[in-house]
């Protein structure tokens, strides 16, 4: 139980470091942890007209790997349908968009982002 909530509370460390990065990039945070049924997208945010669809990893090592490399397959796919989902729910002024990672070393502070980090296929 302990170790849940650890990774609970370096979850929640991680993305307030996120939020605070992205802000001061200018980015307009529009919903946090965004939850449809079980899934949840961390941040969703306007860069100009692009809407930004966040998944933030937290971490004091990179011992489980780099960011971007924990956003699997399965991760993709659940983060699609929670975009999906906002998109139809709500009416959001943009012209494109894109799905973003943000990898947080808890240790130092440190947040590297990682643009487009992956493309959804096409169906």
């Amino acid at each position: 139980m302990m170790e849940i909530r650890g990774k609970k509370i370096r979850g929640k460390e991680g993305e307030e470091l996120a939020l605070r990065y992205l802000r001061d990039l200018g980015y307009q945070i529009l919903e946090k942890n965004y939850r449809r049924k079980r899934k949840e997208i961390d941040i969703i945010a306007l860069e100009g007209k692009e809407l930004v669809f966040v998944e933030v990893k937290a971490g004091k090592s990179k011992a489980y790997g780099e960011p971007e490399l924990r956003v699997d397959n399965r991760k993709q796919k659940n983060l699609s349908e929670v975009a999906q989902a906002f998109l139809a729910e709500t009416e959001v002024d943009y012209e494109s968009c894109r799905f973003d990672v943000l990898g947080v070393d808890l240790s130092t502070g440190k947040v590297i982002h990682y643009k487009g980090a992956f493309v959804l296929p096409a169906e």
